[in-house]
């Protein structure tokens, strides 16, 4: 029987992670370590899809990454009908379009091989590289958890003949205990953060110090992007539910190029962005660490 998902589980922690192609069969997201839910102490839970509603969004649930968002590797030296990589998905078909888009309806013209390998607490997943033109690239990314932490590692090597520029970052879907987003959250950053477009955020984010709240439940999506941010040891975020006091906040050990929100009336999501650049040969690690906390 194919295996559907697998679960990594602490002391306080259950994982659960898709296997590749299962949960999620998209061109967006990567497929290799794409949790569907967290489960803290038995009873909290932190993931919930995009969309509720069938059809809708792209398709994202929980702690998914994307590379490319708008750094698509060999998109612009592709001709319609060309193949070109979507890190951690496959090779995709460029349509007659001037810009690449997630929304638009790509094809996958083939699949990149994705192995898996799971121990008592991790799971290894390893993206083998398909040539497209030069482009290539070995992706190997290990889960882990330790009492109330997830982590995830990346390596990130360029084994084809060009260099390869692109970013990653993830975009956690999250929703605490399912409870609806507004004034009853509080996001907390380890510096004073602005809203890059205050001018329409204002009626829905209240930023005060160190902290943005709800003003009232959005009644649709909302996107805006961060300034202030810099490199810390301390989280880059953390997510409160203030009623319940659970909580859930992401580390870092690299020096972010982009912190951004998105959000909606059931979901919020903290993408911060790092910057990848590899000369043929060069590789890049990089590690994020989600606490979970009540």
């Amino acid at each position: 029987m194919e295996t559907t998902k697998y679960e990594l589980t602490s002391d306080r922690l259950a994982v659960d992670i898709t296997a590749p192609g299962q949960a999620y069969a998209g061109t967006r997201f990567d497929w290799s370590g794409f949790v569907t839910q967290v489960t803290l102490d038995g009873h909290h839970t932190f993931c919930v899809p995009e969309d509720y509603r069938p059809g809708q969004g792209t398709g994202g649930i929980g702690l998914c990454n994307e590379f490319g968002i708008d750094q698509p590797i060999g998109f612009d030296s592709a001709k319609p009908g060309d193949p070109f990589p979507k890190l951690g998905v496959g090779l995709l078909t460029r349509l007659d379009k001037p810009d690449y888009s997630f929304w638009y309806p790509h094809q996958i013209a083939r699949n990149f091989p994705i192995a898996v390998h799971c121990e008592a607490d991790s799971t290894t997943f390893t993206v083998e590289p398909v040539d497209c033109r030069g482009y290539a690239a070995r992706l190997v990314k290990v889960l882990s958890v330790v009492d109330n932490a997830l982590e995830i590692a990346y390596h990130l090597e360029n084994t084809g003949e060009l260099p390869i520029r692109t970013n990653e970052y993830v975009h956690n879907f999250v929703g605490i205990n399912q409870h609806t987003f507004g004034p009853d959250y509080q996001l907390t950053f380890p510096y004073k953060p602005v809203i890059e477009s205050p001018s329409e955020m204002k009626e829905i984010l209240e930023v005060s110090g160190n902290t943005i709240r709800q003003r009232e439940a959005p009644v649709a999506p909302f996107y805006a992007r961060l300034l202030g941010f810099q490199p810390t040891d301390q989280p880059q975020w953390e997510l409160a539910h203030l009623p319940s006091g659970v909580r859930m906040r992401e580390t870092v050990d690299f020096s972010p190029v982009r912190v951004a929100m998105w959000g909606a009336n059931h979901v919020i999501s903290v993408e911060v962005f790092i910057d990848i650049h590899l000369q043929p040969g060069e590789s890049k690690r990089w590690r994020r660490r989600f606490e979970f906390l009540d």
